[in-house]
């Protein structure tokens, strides 16, 4: 009995981390910055929904993820080999008959907190169907765009989860521009991500903007990330010690971008541009 219910144990904790792995790179760029700046958006946050709003967002972070991933595994094997498709840690089928099964899952879950949230899982449904097959992944312009518009609606989804205990209650102005601003810095600087998947981009035939256009794309993190530290510092007022402090760690990401080349600079830049990310879309507040 004792062995058995060992075995029951493994088995259920490595389809755990099955699922985990499929959102294993969201995390750092979106799971942690939208739940900070949600945070700080909500007009009345009420902390004890905190876990359901972080479960609602990776739930439909995991749907995106396992039907993005069941499109390329190919530039997953030079790419990501250790995400669960190309490790072999579940078949193309499981993978999307789990992903079947969170359509339902995630409309029900959303229904639990209003017709809000329940219309911002439809939308995020269509924007992923739209993306993994209609080819909204195929150019830069569609794909930048199309994961603005998921960040925007993942992110007011989120904010009605957490704030759904006060009746009546709205998104206030300050909360409409930190989600707004939030938008429109990951929109203009979204490729900064695709660095790290280059060579898998070019193999597949994807047409990012680093493949198209490598030169300008690198350009454009030293200047537009940099430039986004200055703009917002300003609108918001921030103090000069935080100011500079902001801009200086704007201007080295940016930099980094043109300076260091090499795919682990590139993985470690990624990293980094996320910290940013994070830190521009929480001075709003």
């Amino acid at each position: 009995m004792l062995s058995q219910a060992l075995e029951s144990g493994r088995r259920i904790s490595g389809h755990i981390m099955t699922l985990f792995l499929f959102t294993k790179s969201d995390l750092l760029t979106v799971l942690i910055p939208i739940t900070l700046s949600t945070l700080a958006a909500a007009p009345h946050p009420n902390v004890t929904r905190i876990p359901d709003m972080i479960v609602w967002m990776w739930l439909h972070l995991l749907k995106h993820d396992i039907y993005n991933q069941m499109q390329d595994p190919e530039e997953d094997q030079t790419n990501k080999p250790h995400r669960p498709l190309p490790a072999g840690r579940i078949t193309a089928q499981n993978a999307a008959d789990v992903r079947w099964l969170l359509v339902p899952v995630c409309l029900m879950f959303s229904a639990m907190y209003g017709s809000t949230a329940l219309a911002c899982s439809v939308c995020l449904e269509a924007l992923s169907i739209w993306y993994n097959e209609f080819g909204g992944d195929k150019t830069w312009l569609s794909k930048n765009l199309l994961t603005a518009i998921t960040y925007t609606i993942l992110e007011l989804g989120a904010t009605v989860v957490i704030g759904t205990w006060a009746p009546g209650s709205s998104i206030d102005k300050i909360g409409a521009h930190g989600i707004t601003f939030s938008s429109v810095v990951f929109a203009t600087t979204l490729h900064a991500q695709d660095f790290k998947d280059e060579e898998g981009d070019r193999l597949t035939g994807r047409r990012t903007l680093v493949t198209l256009f490598p030169t300008f794309a690198r350009i454009s993190m030293m200047v537009g990330v940099p430039l986004w530290s200055l703009c917002l510092s300003r609108l918001w007022k921030l103090d000069p010690t935080c100011s500079v402090a902001f801009i200086t760690y704007g201007t080295i990401v940016g930099a980094r971008f043109v300076v260091y080349r090499t795919a682990s600079a590139h993985k470690q830049s990624c990293k980094l541009y996320s910290v940013s990310d994070l830190e521009l879309d929480n001075s709003a507040y």
